[in-house]
């Protein structure tokens, strides 16, 4: 095996994470070359472990909640340990579809380097959303250890997850299309929904994520009007999800759950639980129909 893809994900990117983890060996020329394993919050018992505590985010305190649609971002830093500290890995979120084959990912050169990922742009930081690994030199990854550290105030979530960390000289840049930004071109390799508000198979649904301290209003009123919906457990009034501005997203993602549908990956069953759950939009089997409907036609 020339490696392992991890895709990270909670209960409510699930069927997101089912859809990826196709993607990756649809979309690749040696798919018995590598593994693809989904890993999930439920097995992880130290994050449940910290429900409604405080941890350091953005240099203030947040209130760590597992059912925050993005509460597996800590899982990003546990595949090195799951490796044996061996071997190459590629760790995805579970919004990340292949469009390009993610072999020739794995089995790149990477001159060196412990981690290859991209820049976010217009940020001083690493997007660690899509990561090649070098599992050897990552012995220093304890997912654990370091996820209590946010809760004695000793790490910040965001210097974390943002690799700001690490030692610059170990980190080498991937292209843009290696983890691009809710854009299809023809160069893309992985399409990433990162805009949370337009995840194609949430449209029309209550908003159900926590904005990150950029989105956050930071007048008084509206932190007095935070603390009050936090005290409440209420998310803030009459959010919803939008569509995605890019219909070919759209459609892509259709098209790889109308595949998993078919090929037994995911479930009748599973798809009408989730959406009773608000976790897929509604109309989810309307809009498979739609993608089949045109691949007939």
């Amino acid at each position: 095996m020339d490696g392992t893809v991890f895709i990270h994900t909670n209960e409510k990117q699930l069927v997101g994470a089912i859809v990826s983890a196709h993607s990756m060996r649809r979309n690749s020329r040696r798919p018995a070359d590598f593994d693809v394993r989904i890993i999930e919050c439920k097995d992880y018992p130290f994050l449940q472990a910290h429900e409604g505590q405080a941890f350091l985010r953005d240099g203030t305190t947040r209130i760590w909640k597992n059912d925050d649609l993005q509460s597996f971002t800590p899982l990003r830093f546990v595949p090195p340990a799951l490796m044996g500290f061996k071997g190459r890995a590629v760790v995805t979120d579970p919004d990340v579809f292949a469009v390009g084959d993610v072999h020739e990912l794995l089995t790149r050169d990477m001159h060196g380097k412990a981690i290859l990922c991209r820049e976010r742009p217009g940020f001083k930081h690493y997007a660690s959303s899509v990561m090649l690994l070098d599992c050897a030199r990552l012995e220093h990854w304890r997912c654990e250890e370091q996820f209590e550290e946010l809760f004695a105030m000793r790490r910040d979530y965001t210097d974390w997850i943002s690799l700001r960390g690490e030692d610059p000289a170990t980190i080498g840049l991937l292209e843009p299309e290696w983890n691009d930004f809710d854009v299809m071109t023809p160069r893309t390799r992985m399409l990433h929904t990162t805009k949370r508000r337009t995840q194609p198979w949430k449209t029309g649904l209550p908003v159900d994520f926590t904005p990150s301290a950029r989105h956050l209003d930071r007048s008084l009123g509206g932190r007095l009007r935070r603390a009050a919906r936090s005290l409440k457990g209420k998310r803030r009034p009459g959010a919803v999800y939008e569509p995605h501005p890019v219909p070919a997203v759209e459609e892509f993602f259709f098209q790889l759950l109308a595949e998993c549908l078919d090929l037994g990956l995911v479930s009748e069953a599973l798809l009408r639980d989730h959406m009773a759950r608000d976790h897929i939009r509604h109309d989810a089997f309307e809009r498979v129909a739609q993608v089949r409907r045109r691949a007939a036609a």
